[in-house]
């Protein structure tokens, strides 16, 4: 049984441990959480029935990972995902010491690549030779169309549809219950709010809402 700190608390970081134990209760898990990082809270504060273990430091990541820890990233937000990505960074977080998870009730085809970080969460469809980066999370029943790549820590949006031959940059957010058409190009720490149809290329740090959507503001 892999142990598991996820970075974040109540939102992205609850659901996730909730899916986890689902994921675990199906006998399709073998990770188990054993609490949160956070800044926000004091060490041993509840967190929804998991406690928060330490501050979140590069001391801490280099301290849990040599006792055998692994890390679920989810401090991402709609605007301002700079100093989240930064944050990212600077925690020292990589391929050695991240943890993966596939809900069993998401359908993933078999020649999608996932690197590590990735969450993927139940009746998300990920469909041929999609390439998801490291720390991406999809959210429940989003969609990601085939030939599609997601670009590093990259956030679907619940019932997000992203359709094929997409690419996106790094910090992308893809609201939720929105729609991206085929070979769209989205940039670096751009969003695409909620409900939005996306049918343009978007540049980067930029934020994109509406149907159709339209440039909104640059992204702070």
């Amino acid at each position: 049984m892999q142990k598991v700190v996820i970075l974040g608390g109540v939102g992205n970081g609850t659901v996730i441990t909730q899916a986890i134990l689902d994921a675990k209760r199906r006998g399709a898990c073998d990770l188990e959480v054993v609490g949160y990082l956070s800044d926000r809270l004091e060490i041993g504060a509840d967190i929804e029935g998991y406690p928060v273990v330490a501050k979140t430091s590069p001391e801490t990541i280099k301290r849990l990972s040599s006792e055998g820890y692994k890390f679920i990233y989810t401090v991402y937000r709609i605007d301002g995902q700079a100093e989240r990505l930064q944050l990212f960074d600077d925690l020292g977080l990589n391929e050695s010491n991240l943890a993966t998870f596939v809900h069993p009730l998401a359908y993933v085809a078999p020649d999608v690549l996932i690197e590590p970080g990735v969450v993927i969460m139940p009746y998300a469809m990920i469909s041929a030779a999609a390439h998801l980066c490291m720390g991406t999370l999809v959210m429940t029943g989003a969609t990601v169309g085939h030939n599609t790549t997601i670009g590093k820590n990259g956030h679907i949006a619940s019932q997000a549809v992203v359709g094929a031959y997409i690419t996106t940059g790094r910090g992308v957010h893809i609201g939720l219950n929105c729609s991206i058409r085929e070979n769209v190009k989205i940039g670096n720490n751009s969003a695409i709010g909620m409900g939005a149809v996306q049918t343009k290329d978007v540049g980067d740090n930029e934020i994109w809402v509406g149907n159709p959507s339209k440039f909104l503001r640059n992204a702070q």
